[in-house]
């Protein structure tokens, strides 16, 4: 990262991060050290100041990323062809995770219109919740009456429940295997007026047993994440599911890719303005932090709650496999224009190796519901998990 090329602050970003470092450091002083997961956690959800519950525009040009449903409509559309199936054999409901700007939301109600109940999103963020309701109204105000925010998880779901980008903003604990065979964990201290990383032996015997299944042996000293986050809400969402289906799409990789001895640094870093950002602290609260999922974990999850294992595979296996260029070709059958040059460029993010296509991953569960599962109809990868 070269700091000199990121934009400056103006004064109430920087108060708002100052206030949000104030609070954990406030934190630290009242109990000590905290983990890592808990820094994590205060970063991103603080009450007002944390990186999704503040004020700041974080998804699109302006903002630190973009996601697939904002770079193209195409990639909501070609989702909506694995869901229809699924909506008519249940209430016929969508709950979206992590809605962020609502793009995905538009893309999905326009298409699935027909065979739609109610979309809900689960979005924990009022600005951000805020935001979605008038993305909605702007591209979408004949379906408006089918959008329902919740802030909480309903008792039960019957439908599919979706997340695009939701699992790797999830608070991930920091462990490190040192060269003798001992496990520390990594919290986060402060010290002379700056945040600083800490190690203590690891004695939480689920996240011992984790380590222990996970973490490759004679690496040396050897640093990772562990999801007990991502694992609980996978495992929590599982049970309340009566009928349909979990799809989850998100960048990451199986247990043996995600801990190969020479992932020795795990997969965490943070996004600001477009840049990649390698130091947790820096500009706390206006940093996205995120890590990689591990696949294995969350299938153990999702099967462990009693729900059946459908599908994981790549993203640009699984637009394909959906049709996501037949689905470009109708919406635009003159090649020579700049708006299908436009599409077309979208779309080659979405599934190029070297883009989104390999590194973002697709997984799927089932519970009473058989349809015909075709995003993964070739190129299934679930052996892998």
């Amino acid at each position: 990262m070269n700091s000199t090329q990121i934009p400056h602050l103006d004064s109430n970003q920087q108060q708002a991060s100052d206030t949000l470092a104030q609070i954990i450091a406030a934190e630290i002083s009242q109990h000590g050290a905290i983990p890592f997961s808990r820094f994590m956690e205060l970063a991103l959800y603080a009450p007002q100041y944390g990186y999704y519950t503040g004020g700041a525009h974080k998804i699109g040009a302006a903002g630190d990323f973009i996601t697939a449903p904002v770079l193209s409509p195409l990639f909501g559309q070609t989702l909506a062809r694995q869901l229809t199936p699924l909506l008519a054999q249940t209430a016929g409901n969508v709950y979206e995770f992590g809605a962020g700007t609502g793009a995905l939301a538009v893309s999905l109600l326009n298409a699935l219109s027909g065979c739609l109940n109610t979309y809900y999103i689960v979005e924990l963020s009022p600005e951000l919740a805020a935001r979605q309701s008038q993305y909605i109204q702007q591209h979408a105000p004949d379906l408006v009456h089918k959008v329902k925010h919740l802030t909480a998880l309903p008792a039960s779901f019957d439908g599919v429940i979706l997340g695009n980008e939701v699992l790797d903003a999830m608070p991930s604990e920091r462990i490190c295997r040192h060269e003798n065979g001992d496990f520390s964990r990594v919290y986060v201290g402060y010290e002379n007026g700056q945040f600083a990383l800490q190690h203590q032996s690891l004695i939480d015997p689920d996240l011992f047993q984790a380590a222990l299944n996970y973490f490759p042996e004679n690496a040396g000293e050897y640093t990772n994440e562990l999801h007990p986050t991502q694992h609980a809400f996978i495992r929590t969402l599982a049970e309340k599911l009566t009928r349909g289906a979990m799809i989850w799409l998100d960048y990451g990789f199986d247990a043996a890719q995600y801990y190969h001895p020479e992932r020795s640094d795990g997969t965490l870093m943070g996004h600001h303005r477009h840049h990649t950002i390698h130091d947790p602290f820096y500009r706390v609260g206006l940093t996205d932090l995120t890590v990689h999922v591990n696949f294995s974990d969350i299938a153990a999850a999702g099967c462990g709650a009693g729900l059946d294992l459908i599908g994981y595979t790549n993203q640009a296996t699984f637009l394909y496999n959906l049709g996501i260029l037949d689905l470009l070709a109708a919406a635009f059958p003159r090649t020579d224009t700049p708006d299908y040059f436009q599409a077309a460029q979208a779309v080659n993010t979405l599934t190029a190796q070297h883009e989104m296509g390999e590194l973002f991953k697709v997984i799927a569960f089932g519970k009473q519901v058989d349809v015909d599962w075709l995003g993964f109809a070739h190129g299934d990868m679930c052996h892998k998990l």
